[in-house]
């Protein structure tokens, strides 16, 4: 699929994740009408309201400095959010076009790269939202870390709208909906690729995230001045997870916690074995996008899992369920990225070597 073709879905399917994000923002304000109790109760309300705020254009009090600033942040984090999200559809729209065969890969990578680009949104947008607090020289760092991982679970939502419409517009516009040739991928070589990339998600996942590495990163980094106290920005782009040994809670739920990292690692590998021969060319850029995919796919079944397994699903409600999505996407963008491109590497080196092979 060209890149001119690509171009209509991917531009509606930013321009409708952007209204429905604007959507979800506006109707913050409407929570706190009268009434509202009727259909939620105080928590679900509250807990709606902190989703939602990332997106309102409502969510500052003061003067009309203020108030600009807050306006310009939003104003910067919508059209960001359009622009990172087309960018990203139009390259996996062309590389993985949603033809017979690859259309359920299409999607869900559409969907996963949802809150990959709100995630680049508001932190492009944070420092005027920060400065539109009036406090924006107060520890800086850890204000655009609360910044950062604030807007996944709209865009998990919004994105999980918006995908279907682009597969769909992307085979209307799409000259040969039939199935491509399958790219020729050694399985030796696509096993190998798939164990590197993995490797390196689990590096945050495993290494990373056990409790006291994390502690570490958290301390070991004072800075100075503006930049001081980066433990928490650190934390959100490096830790996929959060675990500790079994002592500190009861050994069933410490396994199926376990169990839902084992299922985000299969998910992220399975994905990153079968996306050499779904690509139309294995680029670099592409491994990269795709296994930033991967992996916050890999994320997202972890969650669900674990608020499938929650004691407390029953009581806190569906909003709970929303408020756990999003988590740790601006770790699955860094460890992502590396591993799409230590995937490739490996990739292409144990394919010469087959080549190699072949030819002695």
């Amino acid at each position: 699929m060209t890149y001119r073709r690509a171009l209509i879905p991917a531009a509606v399917g930013g321009a409708l994740l952007a209204l429905l994000t604007l959507w979800a923002g506006a109707s913050a304000s409407a929570l706190r009408l009268q009434g509202t109790g009727n259909v939620f109760d105080i928590e679900s309300a509250t807990a709606l309201r902190t989703l939602l705020s990332p997106w309102s254009y409502s969510g500052v009090s003061g003067g009309a400095l203020y108030a600009d600033l807050y306006r310009t942040a939003m104003q910067i984090r919508f059209v960001t959010l359009f622009l990172f999200f087309v960018a990203g559809a139009l390259l996996l729209l062309r590389r993985l076009p949603p033809v017979q065969g690859s259309t359920p890969a299409t999607l869900l990578a559409l969907w996963a790269w949802a809150p990959v680009a709100a995630t680049l949104a508001v932190t492009v947008s944070a420092p005027w939202l920060i400065a539109s607090r009036g406090h924006g020289s107060f520890r800086v760092l850890p204000q655009v870390a609360s910044v950062i991982a604030s807007g996944g679970p709209v865009a998990v939502v919004a994105g999980l709208l918006t995908a279907p419409v682009m597969v769909v517009l992307a085979r209307v516009m799409n000259v040969d909906p039939e199935p491509l040739p399958r790219r020729d991928v050694p399985p030796l070589a696509a096993r190998l690729a798939a164990s590197a990339g993995t490797a390196v998600v689990a590096l945050s996942l495993v290494v990373l995230s056990y409790q006291s590495v994390a502690a570490w990163i958290q301390t070991s980094f004072p800075g100075e001045g503006l930049l001081s106290e980066p433990g928490d920005l650190l934390r959100e782009w490096l830790l996929l997870g959060a675990w500790s040994g079994p002592s500190t809670a009861p050994l069933g739920d410490w396994l199926l916690y376990r169990v839902a990292d084992v299922v985000m690692l299969a998910v992220v590998w399975w994905a990153l074995r079968l996306l050499p021969g779904l690509l139309t060319e294995a680029t670099a850029p592409a491994m990269a996008a795709g296994a930033v995919c991967a992996t916050v796919l890999g994320l997202l079944a972890s969650q669900l899992l674990h608020w499938a397994t929650d004691d407390t699903t029953t009581v806190r409600g569906p909003v709970s369920l929303v408020a756990g999505l999003g988590g740790g996407v601006p770790a699955a963008l860094t460890f992502g990225a590396v591993a799409g491109i230590a995937a490739v590497v490996t990739l292409r080196l144990a394919g010469r070597r087959d080549t190699a092979d072949a030819a002695g």
